[in-house]
């Protein structure tokens, strides 16, 4: 393989170069092997983008190969999930794989382990197991059952096989080392008994293999050449090895490569953990919008290109470290304010009644649809005599010379269209106001006036005869602190950030809103970045706050 253009940017690269150069390798194959219990989370975007991205870079192959070795915790529905985040990331799967695929094979593989006197039928509980495995500093205690014939382990393993046995009664243990300094290596189990129907596979098998065992095996059988993993798999590495050694069957066994996994703060990525959010319905789902799902963060409207980049600032490295979550929040930022359509909508309204403009009548305001790409031109709003603000851009009393929005001694200007100056309000039997009423200066349209007067203040808008009422939900981030099971004492729900969703009716959207589908995704003048979302329906419009237009976070906390 020509590699003389290719020029390493980690330590993944730098490795797999050299093994191309030497001819170890002929060429690069990877996989992305997720089990298929649960939805794929930010963690996951990283080994996404290095599987898939490694592959591509060196014009080779990446599957998609689902680890469904544990029947009683996996569904097809987790299975659609995946395939649709690993697209929707942007990333092309070579084909699509299971772990079941290679049941058959790798039952024989043990067999084989068997006739080598490698493996042995072990009848220890798991109490006991643990027991004999000794520690760090303690070397383990050979199994009683460890040097059973070859002809009985035959034996039992097919007895086993044909469900003679009850859950747990035996298993299929490697017979390696229970002096080895490194656990992983002290005679584990490869094969249990597990009477359980697999979504594949049906009842065909009452027996299953262990990740350890059946991962290397599929790999090599797959034709893999860079098994690439987190950092938790380094010590695993040399059991990795063991099977591909012993068995001897493949020209190219693929080679364990490990990197560092991301940590995010204020998240959890535990597929438990998020289970228990979703069972006990703390969040909506698994796509809801708080969660460190890709599916949440697709649907609250984080773009697939902002996560890629997160993931390439973030590197490639063999260090574990805790990741800001303000540094994705970054990346979302920037790419939707380069690409995020321009809209003025108003959360929470207050009415305004231009009293010398003409009643009844209507013009379009031209207003940018994205001043970052002047080459999309302009769009028109259109503007009447009647239309709503902010609540927050009127006071009737300023706290001081500073407030530079809407009060009785200054003049504002409103985004794109006049200037407009404080006349008098009305107000209900509370005293609260529910109506402003102003003049506009004709000659100050799109925001000059002719006779150089300044106006520091400008405010957005929306006409009330060309806007429609929207629900829109402002989410923040799910926890209140950065490390939500730090303390193994309490439980992490009591970390949940109470304001993580606030939801605002009656809010006032324009007709380009109202308009957009589902996954749209807008800059809202002065607020921020939002998304529809798929809650919404033919007559009223559910947005998902995307991120705000400034990091608030840190400052509130």
């Amino acid at each position: 393989m020509d590699i003389s253009n290719i020029t390493p940017t980690n330590f993944i690269e730098e490795f797999i170069n050299k093994d191309l150069e030497e001819g170890v390798y002929s060429r690069v194959q990877t996989r992305f092997p997720p089990e298929p219990n649960g939805y794929l989370h930010i963690g996951h975007a990283k080994a996404i983008c290095i599987d898939f991205g490694t592959a591509e870079k060196y014009g080779g192959i990446c599957n998609l190969r689902l680890d469904d070795t544990n029947p009683t915790k996996e569904d097809t529905e987790y299975v659609d999930a995946i395939i649709e985040d690993i697209k929707w990331l942007g990333f092309h799967i070579d084909n699509v794989y299971y772990a079941s695929d290679y049941f058959d094979n790798i039952h024989k593989y043990a067999i084989e382990l068997i006739k080598q006197g490698k493996a042995y039928v072990c009848d220890l509980t798991p109490e006991q197991i643990r027991e004999y495995r000794g520690t760090y500093e303690k070397p383990g205690k050979e199994s009683p059952y460890r040097n059973r014939s070859i002809e009985e382990n035959l034996d039992l393993f097919e007895r086993m096989t044909n469900g003679e046995f009850a859950d747990g009664e035996k298993v299929l243990r490697a017979k390696i080392d229970m002096a080895s300094p490194n656990l992983n290596m002290r005679d584990p189990i490869i094969y249990r008994v597990l009477h359980a129907h697999h979504h594949r596979t049906g009842d065909k098998w009452c027996v299953y293999p262990m990740y350890d065992f059946a991962h290397p095996l599929s790999d090599a059988d797959e034709n893999v050449t860079f098994s690439l993993c987190t950092l938790e798999f380094e010590d695993h590495r040399p059991l990795y090895d063991w099977p591909l050694k012993e068995l001897k069957k493949w020209k190219e066994p693929p080679r364990q490569i490990e990197f560092a996994r991301m940590n995010l703060n204020y998240t959890i990525t535990s597929k438990r953990r998020c289970l228990k959010l979703v069972n006990e319905g703390l969040v909506s789902g698994w796509d809801d919008p708080r969660m460190a799902t890709l599916s949440g963060m697709r649907r609250r409207g984080y773009p697939a290109e902002a996560i890629r980049d997160f993931v390439s600032k973030i590197g490639v490295s063999k260090a574990n470290s805790v990741i800001d979550y303000s540094l994705l929040e970054s990346c979302v930022r920037d790419n939707l304010n380069k690409n995020a359509e321009r809209a003025m909508v108003v959360l929470n309204p207050l009415k305004v009644i231009v009293d010398n403009y003409e009643d009844g009548k209507t013009e379009q305001i031209e207003v940018p649809i994205n001043p970052e790409q002047p080459e999309l031109g302009t769009k028109k709003v259109p503007f009447s005599k009647e239309i709503y603000i902010e609540k927050e851009d009127f006071m009737e009393c300023p706290p001081n010379r500073k407030y530079f929005r809407l009060c009785p001694e200054k003049e504002v200007r409103l985004k794109g269209a006049y200037f407009i100056k404080y006349v008098s309000c009305e107000k209900d039997e509370n005293g609260e106001v529910t109506a402003v009423h102003v003049t506009y200066d004709p000659a100050s349209y799109g925001g000059e006036s002719p006779d150089g007067r300044k106006v520091k203040g400008t405010i957005h808008w929306v006409s009330t005869e060309h806007c429609s009422c929207a629900t829109v939900r402002l989410y923040d981030r799910l926890f209140t602190v950065e490390n939500p099971v730090g303390n193994p004492d309490i439980d992490f729900t009591e970390y949940l950030n109470p304001n993580s969703c606030v939801t605002l009716e009656n809010c006032k959207i324009s007709d380009d809103v109202a308009k957009a589908e589902v996954g749209a995704t807008f800059q809202f003048m002065r607020q921020g970045y939002f998304c529809i979302d798929k809650d919404s329906t033919a007559d009223k419009k559910v947005i998902n706050r995307v991120v705000a237009l400034k990091d608030s976070f840190a400052k509130k906390n």
